[in-house]
């Protein structure tokens, strides 16, 4: 398995130092942002583009169309806005999250906003990330609705899902699509408290033995059914956010993760 990080595992380090740590850690490919922290907002993608190959960074895609699943109002006009800054900070996809304030979309109105990116992307050469979260307010919870809308909209292949091993868990999921799925997302709830409707962003931390989200078994199984792409991690914990070590963290839940998915010996 190969692992990305995601900006949001280490927000306040500057995108240079940010690269440079993945670097240290072993890492080329990396996710930014236009939240927390706001890269778009912050640097020209000419900046982005020049710091990313000086230090042999590759981005895979900016995080997030939000909420791409109602194609009205600006929402066309700031995905075309972030497609143009992807194109040209050399990133490769675009994550796409759905509505997530407890208003119902429908399937018609998801496969319509579908069809509006999708020239976008395709004039821009990106790949639309179609990330469903699980949330119980979400408009767009599982996979599967998402991958109907994709194949109702889509024959070119410009849509892939991304796979959150959180919101995976939150759905209550148990189909897997490794073929249609671009990106993995990885982060652990170890709050032994918590009822899984009431996890939240806030909740989620760098995945170690205290993990109840089932990362092990949903990255072997997405292994075991041919997927062969980057996992992410994404934690949200403002705990995280404030380490004064980043880099030791996610060096140790890189190393947890890929313990527990390397093929165990008898004696193991």
């Amino acid at each position: 398995m190969r692992f990305a990080i995601n900006h949001i595992s280490a927000p306040n380090l500057p995108l240079a130092e940010f690269f440079a740590m993945c670097r240290r850690i072993g890492v080329s490919e990396v996710e930014i942002r236009n939240d927390i922290p706001d890269v778009l907002g912050g640097m020209t993608p000419q900046a982005v583009r020049a710091e990313a190959c000086a230090q042999g960074i590759t981005i895979l895609s900016i995080n997030a169309v939000y909420p791409f699943n109602l194609w009205s109002g600006d929402m066309p006009d700031r995905a075309r806005r972030m497609a143009d800054y992807a194109s040209e900070c050399g990133a490769q996809a675009l994550v796409m999250c759905p509505l997530n304030d407890g208003s119902k979309v429908p399937h018609s109105a998801v496969v319509a906003a579908l069809d509006g990116i999708r020239p976008i992307l395709i004039e821009h050469g990106l790949t639309g990330l179609v990330e469903p979260l699980g949330f119980p307010i979400s408009s767009l919870r599982t996979k599967a609705e998402a991958l109907a809308a994709m194949t109702e909209s889509d024959e070119n292949g410009v849509f892939k899902l991304t796979h959150d091993t959180f919101h995976h868990h939150l759905a209550g999921e148990t189909q897997l699509y490794p073929h249609r799925t671009g990106l993995v997302h990885i982060s652990g709830v170890t709050d032994p408290t918590l009822a899984v409707e009431d996890m939240l962003d806030a909740h989620r931390v760098l995945v170690d033995g205290a993990d109840r989200l089932g990362n092990r078994a949903q990255i072997r199984a997405l292994l075991a059914g041919g997927y062969d792409g980057p996992f992410s991690f994404e934690p949200f914990a403002e705990d995280i956010h404030a380490l004064a070590d980043p880099e030791g963290a996610l060096r140790a839940s890189m190393a947890f993760v890929a313990a527990q998915i390397e093929p165990r010996t008898e004696d193991g």
